[in-house]
């Protein structure tokens, strides 16, 4: 995998291309470079696992998934670096991106969404929601799909704080497999709901009763499945 840095001047943002990872530095005004925090790499290498294992559509719903995914494999590979159990995590998305001139700790919170920043240089508060009562339609961002990625993105930490441990050897297996399994897997417009039952029954085979049980809990409490 090719991952570019420096890209252009003062770039605020990292993205996956198609091809490559890109990284920017950062403006210094609002964020440092964009390789100071592993889990940003970690969640532009995964949607090159998304793209060519799903083909999940950067849209809305879907989208929004897309981005959970990324997210919750950048938060493992920042769990597995530091050696961490799910309950020390800080699920903190970007901690060390912003600069000291901005009221926040990171881009997003999984634990909390919502509560990563409040600052006018970042367009206000944090507009993730945590449950689907405050899903946000949009058309702005492809749908919300940095918005609504909250969503999933809790019901992960829910589901990995529940079960406990080391969240790459359990929650962490199970959405992967789901990720990357050609039979079950999902599909270019898979829903939250789609997914969830998806992890619920992956998690059954693959697990026992109790790790099912806390997966279709953690989805039930964000607001997905009844």
């Amino acid at each position: 995998m090719i991952g570019t840095v420096h890209f252009s001047q003062d770039y605020d943002n990292a993205f996956w291309n198609g091809d490559q990872m890109v990284f920017g530095d950062g403006d210094r005004e609002v964020f440092n470079r964009f390789t100071v925090a592993v889990d940003v790499i970690g969640h532009e290498l995964t949607h090159g696992v998304t793209e060519n294992e799903a083909g999940l559509i950067y849209w809305a719903q879907t989208g929004a998934l897309n981005e959970s995914i990324s997210d919750v494999f950048g938060s493992l590979v920042k769990q597995y670096a530091n050696n961490e159990k799910a309950e020390d995590a800080d699920w903190l998305i970007g901690a060390g991106l912003l600069t000291n001139k901005v009221n926040g700790e990171a881009l997003r919170s999984m634990k909390a969404p919502g509560t990563a920043y409040n600052d006018r240089l970042l367009g206000g508060k944090d507009p993730q929601p945590s449950t689907m009562k405050g899903y946000v339609r949009t058309l702005d961002d492809n749908g919300g799909v940095h918005i609504n990625s909250g969503i999933s993105n809790r019901a992960f930490y829910l589901a990995a704080t529940n079960i406990g441990g080391y969240a790459w050897e359990t929650a962490g297996r199970i959405w992967y497999d789901v990720l990357v399994n050609p039979r079950q897997g999902p599909k270019w417009s898979t829903q939250f709901r789609d997914f969830a039952e998806l992890t619920v029954r992956a998690a059954t085979v693959m697990l026992s009763g109790g790790e099912a049980a806390a997966v279709r809990e953690a989805w039930r409490e964000v607001g997905v499945l009844p």
